[in-house]
């Protein structure tokens, strides 16, 4: 028992570690746009940077191996998909998004993923309801909560909503890329959810995933981008930024959202995606005296709330997973004693034939 539970609050560690790298990330990614990095060329670096990091940690922690990255045809054809929706194009459309329209409605777009999440997770049969469970309305009605204080934070000051004119072309380009990106996000957790079941650990999962989409994202970026100076890093803090998002911002999340998501489910990893607006807020006013609204401490209190009631209700779906790891577990324990045993009465029959008694 204690065993699950330490085992559980790992999990919830390494989100809110994830959920802190994300954070920084903002700030790191959104400083070198300022500066004139293509966004493109930026996530080809970042995959690529990723991708050194995590093939040699695969092959070193298996000992010199591949045979854990094998894939047959099928196993690859999914794990390219979930490349091309998850880092290429989720990375490529939010971006985009973010540069054409408002940050805080980028931040309440991107935390509305543990909603669309939530319901592409039922519709591909990866999460259950159980009428008449309250732990199920517990996950229904948190992470309806969670949203709602997440948009609160992003829009709500105090004293007035943000004005956004809802007319202009350029602003909802800017909606149209956020949520494709959310919907490419929320594929990619349920995809990685399957794989992890079927085919691959989470290590090696995300060691495919950032090659694969490194391919692709340079590809996407010979079509896209035609201007050859935009792979020249210009700045230092463009190459700090492109090493930080790229060592932490793909390789240790990738490996730990992978680790989560074979756990819990990506529901449990969708989750957490509006922490990262509270971490946000919390080190702006800390570090860059930034002012704390009325809206932003509601909006915080309901996030840490609607959270709290997800991850209650997604501890029965956690016991039962336990439950039957053990007697599956108890299970095989029991066929093995019993071959034993079959095959020492075997011996023993053999034994009396070979050397009948003597009358």
């Amino acid at each position: 028992m204690k065993g699950r539970v330490d085992h559980r609050l790992k999990e919830v560690v390494a989100m809110v570690v994830v959920q802190s790298i994300y954070s920084c990330m903002t700030i790191f990614s959104k400083e070198a746009f300022t500066e004139g990095m293509s966004i493109i060329v930026f996530v080809v670096y970042r995959q690529a940077i990723a991708s050194l990091l995590l093939i040699p940690t695969s092959i070193i922690l298996n000992r010199g191996k591949i045979n854990q990255l094998a894939l047959g045809l099928k196993g690859f054809l999914l794990v390219f998909l979930t490349s091309f929706v998850g880092p290429t194009m989720h990375q490529y459309l939010y971006y985009n998004g973010l540069d054409l329209s408002l940050s805080s409605l980028a931040a309440a777009m991107t935390n509305t993923l543990p909603a669309a999440t939530f319901l592409m997770a039922l519709v591909f049969g990866v999460e259950k309801l159980k009428p008449k469970s309250l732990r199920t309305y517990a996950k229904i009605f948190g992470t309806l909560i969670c949203v709602a204080g997440a948009v609160c934070m992003a829009l709500y000051k105090g004293s007035k909503l943000h004005n956004i004119n809802l007319l202009e072309e350029k602003w909802i380009k800017g909606f149209l890329f956020l949520t494709g990106s959310i919907c490419c996000w929320s594929l990619w957790l349920i995809l990685q959810a399957i794989i992890c079941k079927n085919y691959l650990d989470p290590l090696s999962l995300a060691t495919w995933v950032s090659f694969l989409s490194t391919m692709q994202s340079f590809i996407l970026a010979l079509i896209i981008e035609t201007n050859s100076n935009a792979w020249i890093i210009k700045t230092v803090f463009q190459l700090l930024s492109c090493l930080f998002v790229g060592i932490f911002g793909s390789g240790v999340t990738f490996y730990l959202v992978s680790w989560v998501i074979a756990s819990r489910g990506p529901v449990f990893s969708a989750m957490f995606a509006p922490l990262s607006l509270v971490i946000t807020t919390i080190l702006s006013a800390l570090l860059l005296q930034e002012n704390v609204y009325v809206g932003s401490l509601i909006g915080a209190t309901a996030v840490v709330g609607g959270l709290y009631m997800v991850l209650w209700g997604k501890t029965e779906d956690y016991e039962t997973k336990a439950k039957v790891d053990q007697k599956d577990d108890s299970t095989e324990q029991d066929d093995v004693q019993s071959s034993l045993h079959e095959s020492l009465l075997i011996g023993r029959d053999l034994d009396i034939e070979g050397h009948p008694q003597n009358n």
